[in-house]
């Protein structure tokens, strides 16, 4: 993976989303009304700069979602059983009590399930 953390890659991801193309705008707008030197210069710049990071951005996206990070736990059903039995397993239960919203992966198992 390439971004370590989430706070990273948020604060990333909103650089290339917001910060960024508006910054390429305002200077667009700008030299155009001012006369500001080499517009097409900076914003070209920011516009790589942007894609650039972009890239990495989906690259880690990627890897965190192919790796099943994005999962709190997993969901094991008993299809055979005729109570609903299920078993919820987590790795770390001090995370998940921190979210307001989770996903979880869904299993299925005939028979008894020992967690």
């Amino acid at each position: 993976m390439i971004i370590k953390n989430n706070e990273m890659y948020d604060r990333l991801k909103f650089i290339a989303q917001i910060v960024l193309p508006g910054l390429a705008t305002l200077y667009f707008a700008l030299a155009g009304i001012w006369g500001f030197p080499y517009g097409e210069q900076i914003v070209g710049t920011i516009a790589a700069i942007d894609a650039f990071l972009g890239a990495i951005l989906q690259i880690s996206s990627d890897n965190y979602y192919r790796e099943g990070k994005d999962f709190a736990g997993t969901l094991v059903v008993d299809t055979q059983a005729e109570t609903g039995d299920f078993d919820f397993n987590v790795d770390n239960i001090a995370d998940l009590a921190s979210q307001k919203q989770v996903k979880v992966k869904v299993e299925s198992y005939e028979g008894k399930h020992e967690a």
